[in-house]
């Protein structure tokens, strides 16, 4: 029988919790999923024992790293790589992203697996570097990204949010960008909920007027681009965005709060399909949810998607950002690795009574692979953080 733990709540103290003793019978599925193109932004896993300051990169696990892609594939997602799941531009720097961009579409190729990787300007050291510099950058990390064989996700882009911009300079930068791609390319807008520095993006505060010149760039390139991730968190904001796309290019939510609605969609707005980094914590779940819609089974969807949603709810709550360190929380609690611990030191953004609520919520959608070895983990960190009976 499983332990009993003593977990932390809010106001200080302990309350037991014994977590069920098996996790949900989910299954990979046999075939491809057909009915949404669904990928998953996956984590890295650093080297247990290398000793590095916050501001260096943390090597990496590569066996680990890469063994997490094919757990993804093998339920069914693409993975999306090197994004900000990935800890891309929170120690992840463009040397090592490059080096993970080539290892996993080569895994990729290996197994049939889809794969995206994300394409954006971090090696530039200037504080406000020129357009000029800032287009070249990009350029650079396309080239790598497509000779490796995989489909680029052109990021937002620090660098080009750093100084005020007008749309017309966006304009500039991504028509040189997408006249250069060799195959269509997914358009990345992400808030400053998971980014602050780039509020603004697009040129304006104003979503509103935001939303206009992407759609404008989006319009002047629609066959050169297979769609746009949107992660604002504005389940409304991306109905209207998905109204007003030209036809073949494809909303990707990155809506780690209203997901599951999203993806499903409506008769007046159509679906999205998805990119998110939730994916990475709920594969079993999200995957048995999308077989079932491919089946045209809604209500088994409802049933089997709704109830991640105050999972991730919680995993990306405020300051949404250091929701990674969840992910990597939950990896390790499923044995994917054999420690936690992430490159930048970032184990150490969220505190235990958050962590402890991500293990009662894992728990309670049967997201624990097996609850005796995620129990004995869970204890062992209390243990560590003074939080045991």
């Amino acid at each position: 029988m499983t332990r009993t733990l003593y977990l932390p709540v809010p106001g200080g103290g302990l309350e037991p919790y014994t977590p069920r003793d098996s996790s949900r019978p989910y299954t990979p599925p046999h075939t491809p999923l057909t009915s949404r193109v669904a990928y998953a932004a996956a984590h890295v896993v650093a080297e247990a024992h290398t000793d590095s300051s916050p501001a260096e990169t943390t090597g990496l696990d590569w066996d680990r790293t890469l063994a997490f892609r094919h757990e993804l594939w093998r339920w069914g997602f693409g993975v999306a790589e090197a994004m900000d799941t990935a800890q891309r531009g929170m120690g992840l720097d463009w040397p090592t992203a490059a080096e993970l961009i080539r290892r996993s579409a080569a895994e990729a190729r290996s197994v049939g697996g889809r794969i995206v990787a994300g394409v954006s300007t971090d090696q530039l050291t200037a504080p406000e570097p020129s357009l000029a510099a800032i287009t070249e950058a990009y350029l650079e990390q396309l080239a790598v990204t497509e000779e490796a064989g995989a489909t680029a996700v052109v990021m937002a882009s620090r660098a080009l949010a750093a100084a005020p911009r007008t749309p017309e300079d966006y304009v500039t930068v991504y028509d040189r960008i997408l006249g250069q791609v060799s195959q269509p390319v997914v358009l990345h807008w992400l808030g400053d909920m998971f980014d602050p520095q780039l509020r603004g993006y697009w040129g304006s505060v104003d979503l509103d007027a935001a939303t206009d010149t992407v759609l404008a760039i989006i319009n002047a390139h629609a066959p050169r681009i297979d769609g746009i991730k949107l992660s604002l968190l504005d389940a409304d904001r991306e109905r209207a965005l998905r109204r007003r796309l030209p036809a073949g290019v494809r909303l990707y939510t990155g809506d780690d709060f209203n997901y599951s609605e999203l993806i499903l969609g409506d008769a007046d707005s159509g679906h999205s399909d998805a990119l998110l980094g939730v994916f990475a914590a709920i594969a079993p779940a999200a995957s048995q949810a999308l077989q079932a819609l491919d089946k045209g089974d809604v209500d088994a969807y409802r049933a089997l998607m709704d109830p991640t949603v105050p999972l991730g709810r919680h995993l990306f709550e405020t300051p949404t950002f250091h929701y990674k360190t969840g992910v990597v929380f939950l990896a390790w609690l499923n044995g994917h690795q054999d420690h936690f611990t992430m490159i930048n030191q970032s184990r150490t953004s969220r505190s235990a009574l958050h962590l402890a609520q991500l293990f009662r919520l894992a728990d309670g959608t049967g997201l624990l692979r097996d609850s005796e070895v995620a129990a004995d983990r869970m204890h062992s960190f209390l243990h560590l953080h003074g939080a045991t009976r």
